[in-house]
């Protein structure tokens, strides 16, 4: 959830007094941190998970499955777990006190072998998380849960509203204790001058009776007719996902990264999609990333673009809410990247790019950090403003840094750490095993191996990676959509960091790629850039079609020449067969295999609404699954039950529960 430090924050009123203050010197801080780093290489290249779990109650005699407001006890008695068990796993708050998010106590590295150790890690988080849990309590791996701001769906129960969100569907009391999360949820709701407003397509079915909101806008909400209307931030920070973070041989490979997840993004969105259902009713969309945007919206009217700008210094349109996809690439690799690909007019401070620049740093990092740093910090702490010593902390430095939550982040190392430069790829939605959930971890980190050993090209133009954003929300995006992708992303000759040795046969350079000049080198981009790529299906992008590879094509090649043992191959071929159906449709999406449960569910009267009974069959049939007390081959195909599923050795908690 970012950055977490003790002690109490300040209150909006308050805290935009230090704005400038605390951009002036976060920026001084990642100078101290960019200068002392920026040359450091062959780094070890780490890797890690983040599962975030959703605890609920299940109510067998009521037939009724509620979100449990116990998660923040859950985490203080895994935290004497940690203290007694050092290295085995690590645990953090999240937004609500239904979440807990789950990490492994140490990173993976650079073994084929800690492939085998991914999968039964998350079994053995997940079963120690579930020791801690009360009777009927489970913690299940589910974007969002269905009945989120619905009366009734909470245990203990609440009633909605309270002064922090001033919401007319969730309550005060979902909101985790640390003083972070009530005031970033309060600040951002002063800040922008109204609650925030998330407007869904609701899907019409037979007797679907489309919503109307009159008394909610009589209220001053932006609430729209025939859409299923969300006032507070529990609604989207209250959603669950999977994310990855890699440590790089140095920072150019980070920048370069950084670049190709950019582009990555919408179409990993689109193939883990899982979040069809928003407060009681069916959406027309499959994956939570607007929701979540919109959450966390803090942007005037002005700045919106929704009213005049005034005569405010300073204020100016601001493209996207600060949870929202890249706008800007970072790698000065000229071999790939060519100035069209930056089509988005970027917003960004101009007195501090320009002391960037002043103090070294290149113009495309510059861009990037004058554009974080248009957001004004949001929680502050008291005790650490003018305390701090900006040559050996971070905290004004991150407190912008965390608070843009976007598809990907560039991330330099912390202060007085061994840790390196690094990069956190953050679109994909949780799944509902943790075979799925291991599956997509290691195609993601296969990819980055074979970024680092041949530089995929994968640029298009930001405007085109937007729209693909766009088509990723749709129904089924998988089957019913088609995305901009590169014709060729193989280049003609591998280029690394210096870090990889490339370990690839001749045959993969031997798809369709661009020729090498007569000295041998790559030729800079040329010609018209909108000839670079197509519109393709996520089966296409993955699998292929023609002369083009597909990713997965790529990957198995990798795999095939490096030296990866039989055991681990073995596993890998079972993970990426499940990524390669997800993408041809053969394996259906989280998303639509929970809309077909829902729709074919005895209870549901074709009113795209979900019903108690239906929820709570829906939870259970998840919290079976996940046990290997169910099969649901349209889901899993062969793979679930998981034949090597691994099994953990009991679990002992410090001084009991």
């Amino acid at each position: 959830m970012g950055f977490l430090t003790e002690g109490d924050t300040l209150p909006w009123e308050e805290a935009k007094k230090w704005a400038d203050y605390i951009r002036e010197h976060g920026i001084t801080q990642f100078l101290h941190l960019y200068h002392r780093n920026k040359a450091r290489s062959n780094e070890t290249l780490f890797w890690g998970d983040e599962v975030e779990y959703l605890v609920v109650k299940m109510d067998h005699a009521e037939k009724r499955a509620r979100l449990s407001l116990t998660g923040d006890q859950a985490i203080e008695r895994l935290d004497r777990h940690d203290r007694a068990n050092p290295g085995h796993s690590s645990w953090k708050p999240e937004y609500g006190k239904f979440m807990i998010e789950g990490t492994p106590g140490a990173p993976f590295g650079e073994s084929w072998r800690d492939f085998l150790e991914l999968e039964k890690n998350m079994r053995e988080r997940r079963e120690l998380m579930q020791s801690v849990l009360g009777e009927n309590e489970y913690g299940i791996t589910l974007p969002n849960f269905p009945l989120l701001g619905v009366p009734d769906s909470t245990s203990p129960a609440t009633q909605p509203g309270g002064p922090i969100a001033n919401s007319l569907y969730t309550s005060d009391d979902l909101i985790h204790p640390h003083h972070r999360f009530a005031t970033l949820t309060r600040n951002i709701r002063i800040r922008r001058g109204s609650n925030v407003a998330m407007n869904i397509p609701i899907y019409r079915d037979e007797k679907t009776v489309l919503p109307t909101y009159e008394a909610e806008r009589r209220e001053g909400r932006d609430a729209k007719d025939g859409h299923i209307y969300m006032d507070s931030m529990a609604f989207g920070m209250g959603m669950h996902c999977l994310q990855c973070t890699f440590q790089t041989c140095n920072i150019t490979e980070a920048r370069s990264i950084n670049d190709q997840f950019t582009v990555l993004a919408p179409i990993m969105l689109a193939l883990t999609a899982g979040t069809p259902f928003f407060r009681g009713m069916i959406s027309d969309c499959d994956v939570r990333w607007q929701v979540i945007s919109g959450a966390v919206d803090d942007r005037t009217p002005s700045e919106r673009g929704v009213a005049p700008l005034g005569s405010d210094a300073g204020v100016r349109v601001i493209n996207k809410s600060r949870y929202d996809s890249i706008d800007s690439y970072l790698s000065l690799d000229s071999d790939l990247y060519r100035p069209e690909y930056d089509d988005l007019k970027l917003v960004y401070d101009q007195k501090i790019y320009d002391r960037l620049i002043e103090d070294g740093i290149d113009d495309k990092l510059a861009k990037h950090l004058a554009h974080l740093f248009i957001r004004d910090p949001l929680v502050i702490y008291q005790g650490k403003i003018t305390e701090l010593d900006d040559e050996k902390a971070s905290d004004h430095f991150e407190n912008i840094q965390s608070t843009n939550w976007q598809t990907v982040r560039f991330k330099p190392p912390p202060p007085s750490t061994p840790i390196g430069w690094r990069v956190e790829f953050r679109p994909m939605e949780i799944q509902a095993t943790d075979f799925e959930n291991a599956a997509f971890v290691i195609f993601i980190v296969l990819l980055t191996r074979i970024l680092g050993a041949v530089g995929l090209n994968l640029y298009l133009p930001i405007t085109k990676v937007d729209e693909n954003m766009k088509r990723a929300h749709e129904r089924d995006a998988v089957l019913t959509q088609k995305f901009y992708w590169r014709k060729t992303i193989v280049r003609s000759k591998p280029k690394t960091t210096g870090c990889h040795k490339p370990h690839l046969s001749p045959v993969m350079f031997s798809y369709h790629s661009p020729p090498v000049s007569e000295n041998g080198d790559e030729p800079a981009p040329s010609g018209n850039v909108d000839d670079e790529y197509e519109e393709m299906t996520i089966n296409e992008i993955i699998n292929g079609k023609g002369d083009y590879p597909g990713l997965m094509t790529i990957v198995t090649h990798y795999c095939d020449n490096v030296n990866m043992d039989s055991e681990t191959r073995a596993l890998v071929d079972q993970y990426l067969s499940l990524v390669s159906k997800r993408a041809s449709g053969e394996l259906k999406t989280f998303a639509r295999w929970q809309r077909d449960f829902v729709t074919s569910h005895p209870d549901y009267k074709k009113d795209s609404i979900i019903s108690p009974s239906i929820n709570y069959d829906l939870i259970q049939a998840l919290i079976d699954l996940e046990a290997g007390k169910r099969s649901e081959t349209s889901l899993l195909g062969a793979f679930w039950p998981h034949l090597s599923r691994p099994s953990s050795s009991p679990v002992t908690l410090p001084n009991g529960k």
